[in-house]
């Protein structure tokens, strides 16, 4: 049985700190990507995206000029499609643990992206993912799917949030199987 869960909640609140720990403690395979911010000066200034098995790539900066563009940061698409898809459409080939984060304004820039998630949905596979609060017709349509998990939350329920995720993926036999 694939369990699909995604994690919501205001900007900072700790999804993505969640997604890690939760990582950490089931040790199990996984392909996917993490986001996390770029801060300068005290400034966030962009955003670092890594795939599960530590590949890097800028996806979007206030340095980078052009289209497209999602507030002050231009976004490199191709790093959504060469790192973040590929490691998706890696974990469905290799029946592994799906980590998506972050289901958000840049990464929704990608049509590979946008189609991976939908794939990725799709498979008896499990999967987590952060997904943004923010509606969307395309994340308001994942969030209502009948086979997904979403779990709000705040700085003061992360580390509960995470307890929650590793019990129920972690049942016996489950990771073995993810």
């Amino acid at each position: 049985m694939s369990i699909k869960i995604m994690l919501t909640g205001p900007p900072g609140c700790g999804k993505t700190t969640a997604i890690r720990q939760v990582l950490d403690r089931l040790q199990c395979e996984a392909h996917g990507f993490t986001t996390q911010e770029i801060r300068e000066g005290g400034r966030r200034t962009g955003f670092k995206l890594t795939t599960v098995d530590g590949q890097e790539g800028l996806l979007a900066h206030t340095r980078i000029r052009g289209r497209p563009r999602v507030g002050k940061y231009g976004v490199d698409l191709t790093v959504m499609d060469e790192l973040a898809v590929a490691s998706i459409r890696q974990g469905m080939r290799e029946r592994s643990l799906i980590v998506i984060d972050e289901i958000g304004p840049m990464e929704l820039l990608s049509g590979e992206f946008r189609s991976a998630v939908l794939e990725a949905l799709e498979t008896d596979l499990s999967l987590i993912g952060t997904i943004m609060m923010r509606s969307s017709t395309f994340t308001d349509s994942i969030k209502a799917r009948q086979d997904v998990r979403l779990i709000r939350i705040s700085r003061g329920t992360m580390r509960s949030a995470v307890e929650e995720i590793v019990e129920t993926l972690g049942e016996p036999g489950l990771s073995r199987r993810i």
